[in-house]
């Protein structure tokens, strides 16, 4: 019996237990007491050659990568192995098994497994996964999700003291001097501004390109994704259309609509005289705003009280009267 065929026995043996079964041998640790296929993880995890997605498992967040992926990355950079000192002679599948029954990893298998209306096979990289039954190495339809928690960088450090500061400064805005809040308020609509102008040059982009070419093209396609790192949410260029070229008649029929949506927008599009009212309206708003002090809304809020008549005094008014 090879060495592979044991690792694959001792592995389907730890999954059927639940995963409380250890190994057989000690765990090889290094000089600073930690178990060197958890080094190897965490360094394999914290490169960036192996490509990896973030993905839902069970109303939980977690990163991914898919087993041909890892193959292909160990063939291109095996001087990754040599973290595993003694074992480094290992194959790709006694590797991804060890982690496995480790609990460093944990076999994933996609939700939906049926190819969506419209779409010529399923998503390569899928948006929610389930735990595989089967926790084994497989290089074809495997994924694999992380099951330590990553190490935090020292900008994420940095930014976990600094997000309460920004929360206070926003709760203490009224009390800002003038000048400050010139640039809050011209930096908030100047990224709004950009955002909106951004999404309609997005969407205008894509429905040109669908109605004359057939085309589903989104340029940045996670600009709306709620689940995503700060990388994948700029990524600029659009993913591969693998969904069917719709027909003439559908494009058209979107095309019409369009014009006539153009058209009742501008028929219905205010006049100058409410564009100035407004405009007025919403100048007033940011005045208040910006004028604001605690000085003056303890003004405003003595003039508002009535005066106070001592009671002593208005019974003996009403004696001499």
């Amino acid at each position: 019996m090879t060495k592979s065929a044991t690792e694959k026995r001792r592995v389907r043996r730890v999954s059927q237990n639940g995963g409380k079964e250890a190994s057989d041998a000690p765990p090889k640790k290094n000089t600073s007491g930690k178990d060197v296929f958890q080094l190897f993880a965490e360094k394999v995890r914290d490169n960036k050659k192996l490509e990896s997605r973030w993905a839902i498992m069970q109303e939980t967040r977690v990163e991914y990568f898919r087993g041909k992926d890892f193959t292909v990355f160990l063939r291109n950079y095996p001087e990754v192995k040599e973290m595993l000192s003694s074992n480094k002679d290992l194959e790709v599948e006694e590797i991804i098994n060890t982690l496995l029954m480790k609990n460093l990893l944990v076999r994933c298998d996609r939700v939906v497994k049926t190819v969506r209306p419209g779409k010529k096979k399923l998503s390569s990289w899928p948006a929610h996964l389930e735990i595989h039954s089967e926790q084994l190495f497989s290089e074809n339809d495997g994924f694999f999700a992380w099951t330590f928690m990553k190490r935090r960088t020292l900008w994420q450090t940095i930014l976990s003291f600094l997000w309460p500061l920004v929360a206070l400064a926003v709760c203490l805005f009224p009390v800002y001097p003038y000048q400050c809040k010139i640039v809050v308020l011209y930096a908030c609509a100047g990224a709004l501004l950009f955002l909106v102008t951004l999404l309609l040059l997005r969407g205008a982009i894509f429905g040109i390109l669908y109605i004359i070419l057939g085309k589903r093209i989104w340029f940045f396609p996670n600009i709306n994704a709620e689940e995503t790192t700060f990388r994948e949410l700029i990524r600029f260029w659009p993913e591969k259309d693998e969904e069917e070229q719709p027909k003439w008649t559908v494009r058209i029929t979107y095309a019409i609509g369009a014009v006539l949506f153009i058209l009742l927008l501008r028929y219905h599009a205010p006049d100058e005289a409410a564009r100035a009212r407004y405009q007025k309206k919403v100048y007033n708003i940011i005045d208040d705003v910006l004028e604001w002090s605690p000085k003056l809304a303890l003004s405003g809020m003595m003039e508002k009280q009535h005066p106070v008549v001592n009671e002593t005094e208005a019974n003996f008014t009403k004696e001499e009267n």
